[in-house]
């Protein structure tokens, strides 16, 4: 099995990395450019059959150490 994870700043968090690139795009031309949220994408293989389980392994990891649940959300696949 594989995890798939996207972590993203919470949207009431200041987001200077988005907002460069954010600005970089307008700059470019590229016009109608909203908001812009960078974050993280992990994949994670996964050994054993049990999805339930890896379920709640990867979520506690995320929740735990690969995410600041604080300023940050997560969601995540698995395949």
């Amino acid at each position: 099995m594989k995890a798939k994870i996207v972590i993203t700043p919470k949207k009431a968090v200041l987001d200077p990395q988005g907002k460069t690139v954010q600005s970089a795009l307008a700059h470019m031309g590229y016009a109608g450019v909203g908001a812009v949220h960078v974050g993280k994408y992990l994949e994670i293989e996964l050994e054993g059959a049990d999805r339930e389980a890896a379920r709640k392994q990867i979520d506690e990891a995320c929740h735990r150490i690969l995410s600041n649940p604080v300023i940050e959300d997560y969601k995540f696949e698995i395949e």
